[in-house]
């Protein structure tokens, strides 16, 4: 589809398949995290989406629905495998379409992005290549009986979809999901038809493609959300992402959405460093949809992150750049953003942007960086909730609020959907979430600064291991009771906790005792008697119930650690 400079905000768009979006602002997908006991859509998704549906956007996407209960990407994400939630998913879809917006299922299966605390068995992937994330386990390789197996559920959630009244389906093929890590060769590491060439590794995504559009309609939505590269050091490439379009172009798709990055390299959250010219154009990836408007062969482009002022987005349209003008985080706080971007009413959208109150000399460290994304994300996640709730989004929310329901949400609602787990694992699951926390977040960064300024602790001193992907030293506080031939320690969340998957890749470890490091093999002794290993921290036998409760306090499934000095 050519664009010409007459083409606005407002023109409608007309898709291959025939069906017309009214104008060119699409809602990006945001994940809710809104799913009931069940995996399914309930009230709360209703009255969410139908502030949005007030919006007058072209497109609504939805946040991402799973394929596979077995594999959620987070807690609470709705899954669609048959017609049990048909008719809540209907209200669902009923209620933007009411306001005019077209809506499309964004339909995922995580792969090796799930979360362990809520995936039953061992995390799969096309390969059995770990996250470069701490704490996340290495996948299990799929079975090509397995690969088909995905493929036809695809196209199951997408026939779903279509018998609930949705408009369209969107197949997540970025941001490091199952379809983006059969693409990246970093990922996919496989030697049969599913890996190996550009050619072979797009296979998976062409396949889920063909079926789900063999599943519907032919006026039925069909598009894919695709990286335009996952910006690490040998992974999938701009050049490799457009041979990629160039395949899709002969598919019956009706929008490619370009994004970029994965939870490794989070670039559609603008993490890369921006050229002079994005910062200019606004969009994250316009200068690269520019690129492959030839290779699309006619099918629209939308990009999303980034767009923010009514100028870019319209140059954008007017250019010919894209054919659809993506927002995500901005309706979080502005859910009628299309429409009040296209009457005027707003120049520019906002997009908060959450910076922890801490000293310049502090916020640039790893600790600080980690703690204020994680909350970044969750502040919005409290819009969304609010909304959810019936409430108006709540722009000055301060941050000290989003960390006390992040607490209450892990620790309780955020793990509804692990209702096939034992309730003793499920308790011990909310306790590692939340204590890890506050040992990461709260009590190691302490130790570290009181360490740095001389004053020691009874109960805490440092571990140095080596990290089993960088093969660079990895300093943590811990608890520790030394003797002659070595020292005791409890890895207060077992083998789960960071420096505990350390070992078990490489158990040589130093420790820091009084002023001195020794060196040492650590070995996990999980026969050993944690209660009581704990009272012999404490300085004093009066002491020994104190430092047992608070040590117990911190730890979720904690197990005992022996070093055995080696030097």
């Amino acid at each position: 589809m050519k664009m010409t400079d007459t083409v606005t905000l407002a023109a409608p768009l007309t898709l291959p398949s025939g069906q017309v979006l009214p104008n060119r602002i699409m809602k990006a997908a945001l994940s809710e995290g809104l799913g009931d006991a069940g995996a399914g859509p309930d009230d709360r998704l209703e009255r969410l989406y139908s502030r949005w549906a007030a919006g007058s956007y072209g497109l609504v996407v939805t946040g991402n629905v799973m394929v596979d209960r077995r594999y959620l990407g987070e807690p609470g994400n709705v899954v669609v495998e048959d017609d049990r939630h048909l008719d809540a998913l209907t209200r669902w879809a009923k209620t933007t379409q009411d306001g005019g917006s077209p809506i499309w299922m964004q339909i995922n299966h995580p792969g090796r992005q799930a979360n362990p605390l809520t995936t039953e068995g061992r995390v799969v992937a096309p390969s059995a290549v770990r996250l470069a994330i701490p704490g996340v386990p290495t996948p299990r390789a799929l079975a090509d009986a397995e690969i088909k197996e995905i493929i036809s559920r695809f196209a199951t959630t997408a026939a779903v979809a279509e018998a609930a009244g949705f408009d369209g389906v969107q197949i997540h093929g970025a941001h490091g999901y199952l379809l983006s890590q059969f693409l990246s060769p970093l990922a996919n590491r496989r030697e049969d038809r599913w890996g190996g060439s550009i050619e072979n590794r797009a296979r998976f995504a062409l396949e889920v493609v063909r079926a789900v559009r063999a599943a519907v309609r032919p006026g039925f939505g069909v598009g894919i959300k695709l990286n335009s590269a996952d910006f690490q050091r040998g992974g999938f490439s701009e050049d490799e992402s457009r041979t990629v379009i160039a395949l899709l172009a002969s598919e019956q798709l009706d929008l490619i959405e370009i994004s970029g990055g994965s939870y490794e390299s989070p670039a559609m959250m603008g993490r890369p460093v921006q050229s002079a010219s994005t910062r200019e154009r606004e969009a994250y990836f316009l200068e690269y949809a520019v690129t492959v408007r030839e290779l699309a062969a006619g099918i629209p482009l939308a990009v999303t992150g980034g767009f923010r002022s009514q100028t870019a987005m319209a140059a954008a349209i007017a250019d010919g750049a894209c054919d659809l003008v993506g927002i995500g985080r901005p309706t979080v706080t502005t859910p009628t953003a299309a429409l009040d971007v296209m009457t005027g009413d707003l120049d520019r959208l906002t997009s908060q942007q959450q910076r922890l109150p801490v000293p310049s000399r502090l916020s640039g460290t790893a600790t600080a960086r980690s703690l204020e994304g994680a909350l970044d994300l969750q502040w919005h996640t409290d819009q969304l909730h609010r909304m959810a709730g019936g409430e108006d989004p709540d722009p000055a929310r301060p941050l000290w609020r989003t960390a006390v329901t992040t607490v209450r949400r892990n620790g309780i609602g955020a793990l509804r959907s692990t209702r096939n787990v034992k309730s003793r694992d499920a308790r011990a699951v909310r306790k590692f979430r939340f204590e890890r926390n506050v040992g990461r977040y709260l009590a190691n960064p302490a130790v570290a600064a009181l360490n740095r300024l001389g004053i020691g602790t009874h109960l805490a001193t440092d571990l140095e291991t080596v990290g089993r992907k960088t093969g660079l030293a990895r300093r943590v506080p811990v608890s520790a009771a030394f003797d002659s031939d070595g020292a005791w320690v409890i890895s207060q969340h077992g083998t789960r906790s960071g420096w505990g998957i350390n070992i078990t890749a490489n158990p040589t470890v130093r420790i820091r005792h009084g002023r001195h490091w020794r060196t040492g093999t650590a070995q996990f002794v999980p026969d050993d008697d944690v209660v009581a290993r704990a009272r012999t921290f404490a300085t004093s036998p009066l002491f020994a119930g104190l430092t047992s409760a608070t040590i117990r306090a911190l730890q979720s499934d904690p197990i005992s650690v022996r070093i055995t000095f080696t030097d």
